[in-house]
């Protein structure tokens, strides 16, 4: 059944558009972003399978384009998208802190680090770059 079927509530668009996005599964977040589903299934039916596949969002997220690839209605252009879309958040999260935020503690700084370092196969050595109040000036891999 496609997704223009279901009642207008329980459809993941109009229920981020009424409810915010916090209200949606990550099924239904995932969806919203492939847009799409398969003959057969809609795009939340995809987004479970993909979630499922991959072991949750990290996984997908973190999947190699040839592995990515093998499920059935993700593709080439599917994965660009999502990488956008990963990039987009994490240049969301530095910009917040360059504008000013302290790293107020070590959990701010953790989730910082994270962000900038996920993603990576191998260990990376870097500097984070911090003012005398604690707010990134920078932060280079080495």
């Amino acid at each position: 059944m496609s997704i223009r079927d279901w009642p207008a509530d329980e459809q993941p668009r109009a229920k981020l558009l009424e409810y915010g996005a916090g209200a949606l599964s990550t099924a239904e977040l995932l969806s919203v972003l492939l847009r799409t589903g398969v003959r057969g299934g809609s795009a939340v039916d995809l987004a479970r399978d993909a979630l499922v596949r991959f072991d949750g969002l990290r996984g997908l997220l973190e999947a190699e384009l040839p592995r990515f690839c093998e499920t059935r209605g993700l593709g080439e252009i599917r994965y660009v998208e999502l990488q956008a879309a990963l990039e987009v958040g994490r240049r969301y999260l530095a910009e917040g802190l360059k504008r000013g935020d302290a790293l107020k503690n070590p959990k701010d700084t953790r989730r910082y680090l994270q962000a900038c370092l996920r993603g990576h196969q191998r260990e990376v050595f870097a500097a984070l770059f911090l003012d005398n109040r604690h707010r990134v000036i920078g932060f280079e891999e080495l």
